[in-house]
């Protein structure tokens, strides 16, 4: 990786983003959103419903990574927010989610959120778990058998949190 640019995703960005979510959802392994969904479905968790949504290029290259922040709960539950990432396959253990987890740190910040939680992580996707708390987030709660793994089954899922500032 030359030189990494996290920014805004645009509608524009739609084409090069939907297939990475696709395969990514499609796995069934690491998102709780069905195989099947729909372009329209994915669109509009993906693009409309979040606050704001990122895509990460390296230069002028293609899409290799995505996140969004959105708020975890309305109302009185607002200041904690919720992100979801996905680096393409291709890019996978170049730092990527890193980079996109500890820019969306700094956005949601700015943004005036006060802390980050990640609702449903998979407990078999360990090294998403290590980043995690490599990046100063804790396992507050284990859901039992709370994810249907395509492959393996039922599986645990964790609740992580942090404080942001």
């Amino acid at each position: 990786m030359s030189q990494i640019q996290i920014r805004r995703c645009e509608e524009a960005d739609w084409p090069a983003v939907w297939p990475l979510l696709r395969a990514t959802f499609e796995a069934g392994d690491t998102y709780a959103f069905s195989p099947d969904s729909t372009e329209a479905e994915i669109h509009a968790a993906w693009m409309e419903a979040p606050r704001a949504t990122y895509v990460v290029r390296d230069g002028e290259g293609p899409v290799l990574g995505t996140y969004f922040i959105k708020a975890n709960q309305p109302g009185l539950g607002s200041h904690v927010c919720n992100c979801g990432y996905v680096v393409a396959p291709e890019a996978q253990g170049q730092g990527l989610a890193s980079a996109m987890c500890e820019h969306s740190q700094r956005e949601a910040l700015a943004m005036g959120f006060l802390a980050m939680q990640f609702n449903l992580v998979v407990s078999t996707n360990e090294r998403a778990v290590r980043l995690w708390q490599r990046l100063g987030f804790e396992v507050v709660a284990t859901l039992p058998r709370a994810f249907r793994h395509l492959r393996l089954g039922l599986v645990d899922a964790f609740v992580m949190f942090k404080t942001l500032g």
